[in-house]
């Protein structure tokens, strides 16, 4: 399955209402192009100050299946059991502290609008893209020896779209089931906290 759009209230983008987390793999390569392609969109995000706090820890399975291996066991079980065929994991981190050594609070805020870029990025160019918070942050830390003021944030699980029958029974159903999002108006506000947009 690779096309899942958004039954949205308005009309938006494609590219955005296309966009959506998928678990069924394959494992063939990403090539080096498409690779660099993400990144890039990731790379032209904005950020506040321009400070671009954004750091990518790339681990392409066909070009270093160490490093791959290593990366995979910072996650936690359950994403290791869909991530298996997985090519490629790509460890969104942050720097947390400014130029002057100043502590950045829009650090996380402008990481995330890279890895927002970079997915779309991806599924404009045909590719699967599942953003995770289940890693274990301390082993990934520890293994991959991150200075103190870089945080990793997300594992993206990157590849192209595989055979939806290959995920167990429950996963299969939940990669079939409509997109959920919150109301519209549980989401956006008018000129104050809960006043009706």
């Amino acid at each position: 399955m690779t096309n899942k759009p958004a039954s949205t209230e308005v009309a938006i983008h494609e590219l955005i209402a296309g966009r959506w987390s998928p678990r069924a793999y394959s494992s063939e390569p990403v090539s080096r192009e498409h690779l660099r392609a993400v990144l890039e969109a990731a790379r032209w995000a904005p950020s506040s100050y321009n400070a671009q706090p954004w750091r990518f820890l790339v681990f392409d399975r066909s070009v270093d299946e160490v490093a791959f291996k290593k990366a995979f066991a910072t996650l936690v079980p359950f994403n290791q059991g869909w991530n298996a065929p997985a090519p490629v994991l790509i460890a969104v981190t942050t720097q947390t502290l400014t130029s002057k050594g100043d502590v950045n609070r829009c650090a996380q805020y402008d990481a995330g609008a890279a890895a927002m870029s970079l997915v779309l990025q991806a599924h404009a160019l045909g590719l699967a893209a599942h953003q995770m918070s289940g890693f274990d942050v301390n082993a990934f830390r520890t293994a991959f020896e991150l200075p103190n003021d870089v945080e990793p944030m997300a594992i993206i699980s990157l590849g192209h779209y595989g055979d939806l029958e290959k995920l167990d029974p429950v996963l299969r159903e939940r990669e079939k089931a409509a997109r959920q999002r919150a109301p519209f108006t549980d989401i956006a506000y008018s000129g104050g906290w809960k006043k009706a947009f």
